[in-house]
């Protein structure tokens, strides 16, 4: 697995290097938000792990761009800064996952895996998985061909848990993705995974949204089973 650091702390980055190295990974490094930016878009990377706090071009301005360039790298921001806003400006600049120094370098390793196992993120407006189908650019989904009508918070949440089909994301995760980092709790959550079984499920005899016990929920990639 090919990983671009991109660190300006020459004594971090050390660190950075031996300990993916001596886990089997293949890093390479770049000090500068240039040069990272350089790197990303002239080689293949599996991911990139960017600080956020760099001189020059820093790390939400270098993953924006990438996102700009149609380049989809996985990408783990590390940094300082740990609140709840700073983890959503993160994700929106276009970061796939968020990790706040001081970190173990055991989870690190464990990121970069599951980053690697992702799907790509779909830059196009329609997704499909099994016979549920969502178009963003009108903000209407089907199943079949029954179009079922859902208020903009469930659109945003079954788009947040289609594009990302057989993987477990956790309610801190989609209150990140769709409640934007305001203060709602984690129970809003499982509220709207009711309203949405309740409409996209139910109906149809399906189950498509499982409840992963003491971790968040998933999509099943074929869209859905049959119900007993």
């Amino acid at each position: 697995m090919r990983v671009l650091i991109v660190e300006d702390d020459v004594k971090m980055a050390s660190l950075l290097m031996t300990g993916l190295r001596e886990e089997g990974f293949d890093p390479d490094v770049a000090h500068a938000g240039e040069r990272g930016l350089s790197m990303a878009t002239e080689q293949p990377y599996d991911a990139v792990v960017l600080d956020r706090m760099l001189p020059g071009i820093d790390g939400l301005t270098l993953c924006r761009r990438l996102r700009q360039q149609g380049n989809q790298v996985p990408v783990l921001m590390l940094t300082a800064l740990g609140e709840t806003a700073d983890l959503v400006t993160g994700l929106e600049a276009g970061a796939d996952d968020y990790l706040p120094k001081p970190f173990a370098f055991e989870e690190l390793f464990a990121r970069l895996r599951a980053l690697a196992r992702r799907p790509p993120l779909t830059s196009v407006s329609t997704v499909e998985v099994g016979d549920l189908r969502l178009d963003r650019s009108t903000h209407r989904v089907w199943r079949g061909g029954v179009e079922i009508s859902l208020s903009a918070r469930e659109f945003d949440l079954l788009d947040a848990l289609m594009r990302r089909p057989d993987d477990v994301l956790t309610r801190d995760q989609l209150l990140m993705y769709c409640w934007k980092g305001t203060q709602a709790r984690s129970n809003v959550v499982d509220a709207y995974i009711r309203y949405l079984r309740q409409k996209i499920d139910r109906p149809f005899d399906t189950i498509s949204i499982e409840t992963v016990r003491g971790a968040g929920y998933r999509f099943r990639a074929d869209g859905g089973s049959a119900t007993d």
